[in-house]
This record gives structure tokens, sequence and C-alpha cells, in this order.
């Protein structure tokens, strides 16, 4: 194992975690270049004794060992009152028992029967208001922001489908968990984070008192609607609900504590709504600086769909039309953009056994490892000299098929072994449905005037600080109607 990667006397690697995010991740990628594979310690100040990893077979020790490697105490000390109390009560913060209950309910909200139900049922009418939002916008002529459009379609895909309610992103509730997430985030970076809420922190505590709420709510709705029902309270949910099982009833027929059922509830509804909007705003932000990519994804949509293409529509069935054997490009494009701008950028676990690694690096208990995979997916050892440029095509084979992949230690993208993201085909679909009806249908152009949100000719879109990877200042873009030949 290497030494410390650029560590500073008495402040240890802590100067470059005080910097703004993306320059964080910045220098986690050039750590990657410089140590390729090679495991090294880091020493920040209020963070465990650490160290970073990028070997393939290093991620594959750490996630395929769920009971060695756990989120532990420090992650929750971090981000208890956001998910879940000091114990760990949600899904992204909990380990043990905890971890299975909430993962099978989980299993049975993302069934494939459930998938389906998703994309064919519930996407249309939401897409569809998107579609009639984005003609207002070409009529009008107003800047969009895609990421705030994106995000409120993919709350309230969630809050139907895992709620049953009617969720708008423009709730109060969306807004304090914004909040609450940036600044979980920077718990992580800064370690005067105690002193800064500390002196500024009453809007974050009525953010996250918001958000405690809003969970409850959730819950205390669902129940009334099962006592009010039919003898379980299950049959009449589902009369208004398609899924076969949504999350919520699935939820409270394994956990019978109803703050824990919030605490998952609202972690659920973070990995569902955040991470698949980011990902389309940085996949809709990559095709805008590497156009030619856009045309052959229409070239793909013109070959593939004989008629006209109306992925809203209620009266079409779109789950089959969307896997990769039809649309091979559209399905690249996104994979390659989560390469580059994976949702969840940074990684940590503790260790509570000690334990040695592939490469032999021995770790001991109470110690943190570390592994970024916005940084795995620069590295040359993994992808190539090219790793750092957009190329959809580095997936497909000469016949435009998909051909390349990786292990899930190789691309951690979806984390793998135990606790592998449950809605990684949900996330994939939704996102190629998303980005065929839209690229079929508009012309966006990127707004680059920064007294209109623009990040200035010459410029780039940074990600903010967040536990995810939100687009700091959202996309701005103007939208015309695309000319069908």
């Amino acid at each position: 194992m290497e030494s410390d990667y650029r560590t500073l006397p008495f402040a240890g690697n802590g100067i470059w975690f005080l910097q703004p995010r993306h320059k964080l991740l910045d220098w986690f990628v050039g750590a990657n270049h410089q140590t390729g594979f090679s495991t090294f310690e880091i020493t920040v100040p209020s963070l465990p004794p650490a160290i970073v990893i990028s070997d393939p077979k290093n991620v594959e020790h750490v996630l395929k060992n769920n009971g060695v490697f756990v989120k532990g105490t420090f992650f929750r000390s971090r981000s208890w009152d956001l998910f879940g109390g000091c114990s760990g009560n949600g899904i992204i913060n909990a380990d043990g028992d905890l971890w299975r209950i909430q993962r099978k309910a989980g299993l049975r909200f993302f069934s494939n029967a459930n998938l389906r139900v998703f994309i064919d049922e519930a996407l249309p009418p939401i897409l569809n208001d998107t579609v009639r939002s984005l003609d207002e916008a070409v009529s009008s002529g107003r800047i969009v922001d895609m990421q705030g459009l994106f995000l409120d379609l993919t709350t309230r895909l969630m809050g139907k489908m895992a709620y049953d309610m009617d969720m708008p992103a423009s709730l109060p509730f969306s807004k304090a968990f914004d909040l609450a997430s940036e600044s979980i985030g920077d718990r992580f970076q800064n370690p005067f984070w105690k002193i800064k809420e500390f002196i500024w922190g009453v809007p974050l505590r009525r953010a996250f008192s918001h958000v405690k709420r809003f969970g409850n709510e959730i819950v205390s709705s669902t129940v009334d609607k099962r006592q009010k029902g039919k003898p379980n309270g299950k049959e009449s949910a589902k009369e208004v609900n398609p899924l076969h099982e949504n999350l919520i009833n699935s939820l409270l027929d394994h956990i019978p504590d109803h703050q824990v059922v919030a605490d998952a509830a609202m972690n659920y509804l973070s990995a569902g709504r955040d991470t698949t909007a980011q990902s389309l705003t940085w996949t809709l932000y990559l095709l805008l600086r590497n156009p030619h990519h856009k045309e052959t994804l229409v070239r793909e949509l013109a070959k593939t769909f004989s008629s006209e293409l109306s992925l809203s529509s209620t009266h079409n069935t779109i789950y089959d039309r969307i896997q990769p054997t039809y649309l091979p490009c559209v399905h690249a494009v996104f994979t390659e953009s989560l390469r580059l701008c994976p949702p969840v950028p940074f990684e940590l676990k503790e260790c509570i056994a000690p334990t040695t690694f592939p490469d032999g690096t021995w770790l001991p208990e109470g110690s943190a490892v570390i592994w970024v995979p916005w940084a795995m997916g620069r590295s040359r050892q993994i992808w190539g000299e090219d790793s750092e440029h957009f190329k959809p095509e580095r997936w497909l084979d000469a016949d435009g098929f998909i051909a390349l992949q990786k292990s899930a230690y190789e691309f951690p993208v979806f984390n793998g072994g135990p606790r592998s993201c449950l809605g990684k085909r949900l996330a994939e679909l939704l996102a190629v449905a998303v980005l065929a009806q839209l690229i079929w249908e508009y012309d966006f152009t990127e707004v680059l005037d920064k007294h209109l949100g623009g990040c200035g000719v010459g410029g780039e879109r940074k990600s903010q600080n967040s536990l995810t990877l939100p687009m700091e200042g959202g996309l701005p873009v103007k939208v015309e109607f695309r000319e069908k030949m």
C-alpha cells in the first residue's frame, strides 16, 4: 500500500476536502491516474483512518463481504437525521436484519411485473405532462431548467407508484430534502461542519423536520387507507394503484414500527427520484456538448420505429420497444453518461473486523474504505487512454449492438454483491424511454449566458455539494421542435 497521496503536515488531505465537491472529485481523478490500481492511505481531520481503493478486485472484496464492511457508526453519525434514527433506520443507513427486511420489501416492489407497469401504465401520462410543458416553452420561448423538469417527472412517478400519492417536485418537501442532502454531503467533506451548523443551522434543522414530517404523513395516510379499506386494506389500495405490490404497503407488511417505515420510505424516495433525474440531466448535457451523438440517436429512432414515435401516448406498449435489442445506441449513451457522471460519485464503508484485501492491504477494525466511481469511470486501466472522453460507441460492437460488458466492480455505479441497486433496471428503462421521446421531438440548445443561468462560453457545468450528483444551477436550455424529415 502506498503512503498518503498529496498529504500535508497536520492537515493531511483535509485541504482537498474543504474544496467544492467538483474539485475534490477532480483530485480523486488525479490520484487515480497517478496511482492506478494501487491502494493508498488518506488522512482527513474528523474522518476515521481510511484507505482509497481503485482495483476492481478490492472493490469486489468490499461489496461481497457485507458482514465485514458496513455503513457503520461514522456514516450514520453524519446522515442519521435525514436517513433514519441514530440506529440507522432507512435502507441507505441500515445494516443487518433491518437492512434485509427493507431490501426484501424493495425486491417485491421492483419485480419484473411491476417494472412493466411502471413503464407502460404509470410513465405515459406523466411524460405527456412533460411534453406539454416543453411544447409551451417552445411557443413562449421561455428557458427551461431540464434538471427541474426531470426531477418533477421522477418525483411524480415515484410518488404515484411507490406511495399512491400525487407528489410534484414543487412541494415544499422537495426543497427541504435538497437542502438536507446538500448539508449531509458537506458533513463528509468539512471537518468543521458542527461549528458551521451550530451558527447557521436553523434552516437546515427546519428542513430535516419537514422531511421527517413528510415521511410520517406518507405512512399515516397509507395506514388510514388500509384501515378504511377491505379486510387487510391492501385490496382497495391495489384498485387505485395498478402495481402488483406498491412499496409503502410492502414496507408496512414487513415492518411493524411505523417510524422505521417512514424513514425507509424517505430513503427509497431519495434513491428513486434524485439519482434518475440527475442522470438524465447529465446525459442530456453530454449530448448537447457532443451533438453528433444526438444525430446517431435520431437515426436509430427513425430506423427502429416505422410510424410516428409517441412514447407518451397511453395506448402504446413501451416496455418491449425500449429494450437494448431495439435501442442499443440510446442505452449506450445513457450507460456512457453513467460512467462519466455516476449519480453516487463517492462511496464509503466502515470495516468492523480486521481484513486483508486481494492486493495484500491489511485493514484493522474501525477503519474506513473509500472508492470513487467518478474516478474509476475515468481510470485508464479499466477504460483505456480515451477514458475521459464521451464515447457511447465503446459499448457497441461493429454491428451496433451492446457488446461491452463490465463487472459491477469495474463499473460500480449500481453497487454490487448483496447491496446491488434494486432500481437498476427501472432507472435504465425509464431513462431510455424519456430520452427517446424528448430527443425525437425536440432540439435543445444549452443556455451559456451567465445572466440567464448559463456557465459561460467555454465553461462547464459542475456538480454541487450533495450525497448524489445534482448539477449546480440546473441545466437551462432553449427548446425548439425538431424538424422531422
